[in-house]
């Protein structure tokens, strides 16, 4: 009886790591999309020049 509680609690523990793992990644990728989008440094203008264009994301 011990081990199912915690194999289930080991499972929910795990989901939970899950979804922040998600959230990271989610919330890296829109600080890298925003800070790629809006510098006005052309090397970063260059290096993203085509995803813009790719995903209609204004550059010029």
């Amino acid at each position: 009886m011990n081990t199912n509680s915690v194999q289930a609690a080991s499972a929910g523990a795990i989901s939970s790591e899950i979804h922040k793992a998600r959230f990271v990644a989610v919330l890296l990728g829109v600080v890298m999309l925003f800070m790629a989008g809006f510098s006005q440094s052309a090397s970063f203008h260059n290096a993203a020049h085509d995803t813009r264009h790719t995903l209609a994301f204004p550059c010029h």
